[in-house]
């Protein structure tokens, strides 16, 4: 059981990374294929560019939580995962790279010349590393990454039927929920004219997505029999069936406009899909090795699980603030103009700020935690260190998330 539970970190990780980096990558490839429509090109680069600028580095929180429990509890396995597959791991790291950095610079051209350049490198790369991550996911479905140090194929492990249809998946799943989310950003913006733009991609790209699903377990069934026989039964099968009547939903749901509804949906039949994965894939990690096999020592384990709880105090709600904020447009330009408008004037603005001795306590529990952590040599002490740092985290973050607006 304890060796199992590194999967499922890994596996909330990737869902996590593919339905919100996923709409990222998403929004890359519409500022690249999107045509003239009501609003026209421009407007719709603009939005799905703003509408990503908040949490866009956030997302990739998950993808190092995935790499670094996956290398730390499983280290055999991701040792021949990272040998026999460098050549797609390291296009999907040059996208990020170029992604971020034509990003960046994105920001600085508002008026300039070369402006359209880079945004053609963001989107480029925003396609490449989707695809270039669906063939890793590909290669280890279909068991051509064999236990042990660059024992697969460099080329044939990712470039098959199988990897290259779950590339082409992985790519249109990201315009999908980009398309459904940004139908929804505009809805809350009140522009009229991107919301009907980003609805019709949606229900167009919806389409085109469970479409190629259904080629892809195809082209799954006939490239490696045994792995589409466990995908088509037993909780595979209800994964798939789960992800279809998802999508369908979600179609519905963004025909009538209701993009709220349409958001979790849309992020469920994704999510679906990998859990489908997965369970086809159990009880094997790599063939010939289960995840049993695979695990580290007992200690690594304990320790992962214990990093992994702690972490989650501190970063579960810190994201979910981030995207509360986001959901309720409070970083939309002219938020802050909005509620200093709404917000009651007079002393009662600062009623939210937290006392001064909740703020001394939390730095007494910051340094008592750190000091315990450095000069103790006790288990049990470094244990009551690590709770102090914990609740001083936490303190901290429920302090920033209460204070007042002062715009």
């Amino acid at each position: 059981m304890l060796a199992d539970l590194p999967v499922v970190f890994i596996l909330v990780g990737l869902v996590a990374y593919t339905v919100l980096a996923g709409a990222d990558f998403g929004a890359g490839f519409w500022m690249l294929a999107v045509r003239a429509g009501r609003a026209g090109r421009a407007a719709a680069r603009e939005h799905a560019r703003h509408a990503m600028g908040p949490v866009w580095e956030a997302n990739h929180v998950w993808l190092i939580f995935i790499l670094v429990v996956c290398w730390t509890a499983y280290p055999v396995a991701f040792a021949s995962i990272t040998s026999t597959l460098a050549a797609p791991l390291l296009l999907a790291v040059i996208g990020i790279i170029l992604r971020g950095a034509a990003y960046a610079l994105r920001g600085q051209l508002d008026a300039a010349p070369g402006r359209r350049p880079i945004e053609r490198l963001f989107a480029l790369s925003s396609v490449l590393t989707p695809f270039a991550l669906g063939t890793v996911v590909g290669a280890i479905a279909t068991g051509r990454v064999p236990p042990g140090n660059a024992q697969g194929d460099p080329v044939t492990s990712w470039l098959n039927p199988t990897s290259i249809a779950l590339g082409v998946l992985a790519v249109a799943t990201s315009a999908y929920l980009a398309a459904v989310y940004l139908a929804a950003d505009a809805h809350r913006l009140g522009e009229r004219a991107l919301e009907l733009d980003f609805r019709g991609r949606a229900l167009r790209t919806g389409v085109c997505t469970g479409v190629l699903a259904l080629v892809s377990v195809t082209v799954v069934n006939v490239d490696v029999g045994a792995f589409g026989s466990r995908l088509t039964a037993g909780g595979g099968l209800a994964m798939v069936v789960v992800s279809a009547v998802a999508g369908l939903g979600t179609l519905v749901f963004v025909w009538r406009g209701r993009f709220e509804p349409a958001r979790v949906s849309a992020a469920l039949a994704v999510a679906a899909i990998i859990v489908g994965w997965a369970f086809a894939q159990q009880p094997w990690f790599l063939p010939g090795l289960t995840i049993g096999q695979a695990a580290a020592g007992r200690s690594t384990l304990v320790a992962i699980t214990v990093a992994v709880a702690i972490g989650a105090i501190v970063l579960v709600p810190s994201l979910l603030l981030l995207f509360a904020l986001h959901l309720r447009g409070r970083f939309d330009e002219g938020a802050a103009v909005r509620g200093s408008v709404s917000a009651p004037a007079g002393p009662d603005t600062a009623g939210g700020r937290p006392s001064r001795l909740a703020v001394a306590a939390t730095i007494a529990c910051l340094a008592l935690g750190t000091v315990l952590l450095v000069f103790a040599d006790s288990g049990a002490v470094h244990l009551v260190g690590i709770v102090c740092l914990a609740g001083g985290a936490l303190a901290t973050f429920v302090h920033v998330a209460t204070l007042p607006d002062t715009a």
